[in-house]
């Protein structure tokens, strides 16, 4: 079986960064964290407690007195990543402690890695507590190990992901993340909202709400009001709005209530921007998935939410090859991008996952035509988003710069999320420049997926 490389993985989430050094004598725990941003909020919910409790970080496996690994298991391909990292703990270190997705299937990791310490699920913060305890005992030292009040985070201080809701009531027929992580359980509204507030207060810029079904927040809290936020997404969106930070929609399925949102976009409330997981076009792949299957009332919503915000970006992602898909309708799903034009696209090969529905479904497409169909589908996207770049020459926009080296400042505009999508590169005028900030330029140049542009 053919199994998708990272290039092609729409789940990962960008590299975790760390930027704290240990004190003499202080216990090290190194983190290996794989997976989506929703892994990563895990990830740094642990190293927040950890850090609490006297423990210093490391990123690498040498200068560790444990390792954790928190796994990814959404597809075959990121099992086998998970394992790979996992024996290269123990290799390296010895002493490792695995978590996250993978750990709702333990005997699947002892099987393959017998000398473990602990395996646990998907936020099972504490038993991966009690796993470090018993391997490396604490030492804190009241006088030297503060927390700042955001916590430990794993991406850059301008940008951080803030996770509204656990779970998903979907029952997609590709998909065992509900077997993983369980059904929908949302955050109460003011924690959210006191959680975002603490984060700009430290700097960050950017909040990049992640969920694994973002429309439905809420829905299980039955939209509850406690302490004058409501649990509803578009109040939600609405309260983060007021924080004065960029605001970044992912992973929002496209119910009717999410047409809602696209006022506050419209207003600048928070960014123009959704990332909607269409995954197909044709009706009876949809239903195969068993997924809503109305991709023409999907085009009627599109252009409506254009109407209102004609700014807007959509990025989504796709399965091409899923079991059953014929020519004709993979055709209409090339046929539906060119009509829907999405600003940003991703798109893996079908693969089966231990454990999902899909296996057991009829006429598995061969490895070569899935191939075939993924190189086709991304050159069209790829026409596409160079057609709409190109419209963005000689405008001006605003840009958050992420990382600056040798004069060059590579920089995000409202369009772009991190890791996923393209990049804007200044290389002229950064003297002045800082990670963090958020300046204006003119767009001077396009590529299929990124700018180039001059500071105003």
């Amino acid at each position: 079986m053919s199994q998708n490389p990272p290039d092609l993985r729409p789940d990962l989430a960008p590299r975790p960064r760390f930027d704290t050094a240990p004190r003499p004598g202080q216990p090290t725990i190194g983190m290996v964290s794989l997976g989506c941003p929703k892994a990563l909020v895990d990830s740094e919910r642990i190293l927040t407690r950890l850090r609490a409790e006297g423990y210093a970080i490391s990123p690498d496996y040498s200068g560790a007195d444990a390792v954790i690994v928190n796994t990814c298991g959404f597809l075959d391909s990121a099992k086998a990543e998970s394992l790979e990292a996992i024996g290269e703990a123990l290799q390296e270190n010895g002493k490792v402690i695995v978590t996250g997705c993978l750990g709702a299937e333990p005997e699947y990791i002892t099987g393959v890695h017998p000398k473990v310490l602990a395996v646990t699920g998907p936020h099972q913060y504490e038993q991966v507590l009690d796993a470090v305890h018993g391997a490396v005992p604490p030492s804190p030292d009241p006088f030297v190990d503060l927390l700042p009040a955001a916590g430990i985070k794993l991406t850059p201080r301008h940008y951080s992901y803030l996770k509204i809701s656990e779970g998903c009531n979907h029952k997609c027929k590709f998909c065992i993340i509900p077997d993983m992580r369980g059904r929908l359980a949302s955050r109460p509204a003011h924690a959210i909202v006191r959680e975002a507030e603490k984060l700009v207060q430290s700097g960050v810029k950017e909040l990049l709400v992640i969920s694994q079904d973002t429309s439905a927040y809420g829905v299980d809290l039955k939209y509850a009001t406690e302490r004058g936020h409501r649990a509803h997404i578009t109040d939600l969106a609405r309260d983060l709005g007021s924080l004065g930070a960029w605001v970044r929609m992912h992973y929002v399925y496209p119910y009717p209530h999410v047409r809602d949102m696209i006022p506050l976009m419209a207003d600048g409330l928070i960014l123009p921007y959704l990332d909607i997981p269409f995954q197909h076009a044709h009706p009876d792949v949809l239903r195969r998935m068993a997924r809503p299957a109305a991709a023409a009332k999907t085009l009627d919503e599109i252009a409506a939410w254009r109407d209102v915000c004609p700014d807007i970006t959509l990025r989504s992602t796709f399965i091409v090859g899923y079991p059953g898909e014929t020519e004709a309708e993979f055709q209409t799903l090339l046929d539906w991008l060119d009509e829907a034009q999405l600003d940003r696209v991703g798109c893996f090969q079908y693969e089966n996952v231990a454990g999902a529905r899909s296996n057991l479904l009829p006429d598995h497409v061969p490895d070569e035509v899935k191939q075939d169909r993924w190189n086709r589908f991304m050159e069209k996207a790829q026409a596409i988003s160079a057609a709409k770049l190109q419209a963005k020459v000689g405008l001006q926009m605003d840009v958050i710069i992420d990382e600056i080296e040798d004069g060059v400042a590579t920089c995000r505009t409202k369009a772009d999320a991190p890791e996923i999508d393209g990049n804007l590169f200044i290389d002229e005028g950064t003297e002045t420049m800082a990670v963090g900030d958020i300046v204006r330029v003119t767009v001077d140049e396009a590529e299929d997926y990124d700018l180039w542009g001059t500071p105003v």
